[in-house]
């Protein structure tokens, strides 16, 4: 099944977390945006991992790294309003706006992002 992932899930599936078999078994159809990747990638740089095949890792799998379209761009700045209370980064939006564009589930390990009253079909896999 077609899944967007957010930072934080594909963050618990490398780091073998609760929540990672989920992750797991949607890998080979999963996408993310190209700045929720940068938030994995600098965490995976923070933590000294060699990110010299990171990404060709990540692609092999099936997971498919999808450039922020202006679109997303705009509809991740108008969710601002929205999600404010809750705190959530532009990051989260453009994973939202990623998942409303393609119209399938958001994996997430923010629970609060369940409670926003947003018309996506999103997920915390703990």
């Amino acid at each position: 099944m077609k899944t967007v992932l957010d930072a934080s899930a594909l963050l618990a599936w490398l780091q073998d977390e609760p929540g990672a078999e989920i992750v797991d078994e949607r890998l080979n159809e999963a996408f993310i945006s190209t700045v929720n990747w940068a938030e994995v990638y600098q965490k995976a740089l923070a933590n000294k991992v060699d990110t010299t095949s990171l990404r060709k890792d990540i692609e092999s799998l099936g997971t498919q790294i999808i450039p922020l379209s202006v679109q997303q761009a705009e509809r991740a700045a108008s969710l601002w309003q929205h999600t404010r209370v809750a705190g959530l980064s532009l990051g989260d939006r453009a994973c939202l706006a990623l998942g409303s564009e393609l119209q399938c589930p958001i994996l997430t390990t923010d629970r609060v992002w369940t409670e926003l009253g947003l018309q996506l079909d999103i997920r915390a896999i703990r």
